[in-house]
C-alpha cells in the first residue's frame, strides 16, 4: 500500500501563484512516476502534469504548459507542482497520483484550488 498526503492549494486571484506538494509513504521503493490530475465541478478528471521518477522527464497538459512546473525530491518521495499565472479555469480539486511498478496507481485525497477573477 501507498499513502499520499497532499498539501498546499487554497484561494488566489487570477495571475497569482500557488504551490502543491504530495508526499508518498509505504511501498515507495518502486515508484515509476508521480503526477497531478484535476477535476472541476461537472467535469471529468483530467491530466495536468507527470514526472518520471528516475529520469526526471516531465509531461504537461497543453492548458498548463509554460505556467505550471512539476518537480520531485526522490529522497523525500515528494512531488511538487508550482502553479504560476493562474486562471479562473484552473479552479478544481487537484489530485496527486503515484504509479508503482507492477502494482498500479494510488491517489491522494485531493486539495482545492480556487482562482478568483
Amino acid at each position: 500500500q501507498v499513502q499520499l498526503v497532499e498539501s498546499g492549494g487554497g484561494l488566489v486571484q487570477a495571475g497569482g501563484s500557488l504551490s502543491l506538494s504530495c508526499a508518498a509513504s509505504g511501498r515507495t521503493f518502486s515508484i515509476a512516476g508521480m503526477g497531478w490530475f484535476r477535476q472541476a465541478p461537472g467535469k471529468e478528471r483530467e491530466f495536468v502534469a507527470r514526472i518520471h521518477w528516475s529520469g526526471g522527464s516531465t509531461y504537461y497538459a497543453n492548458s498548463v504548459k509554460g505556467r505550471f512546473t512539476i518537480s520531485r525530491d526522490n529522497a523525500k518521495n515528494t512531488v511538487y507542482l508550482q502553479m504560476n499565472s493562474l486562471k479562473p479555469e484552473d479552479t478544481a480539486v487537484y489530485y496527486c497520483n503515484v504509479e508503482i511498478q507492477r502494482v498500479g496507481q494510488y491517489w491522494g485525497q485531493g486539495t482545492q484550488v480556487t482562482v478568483s477573477s
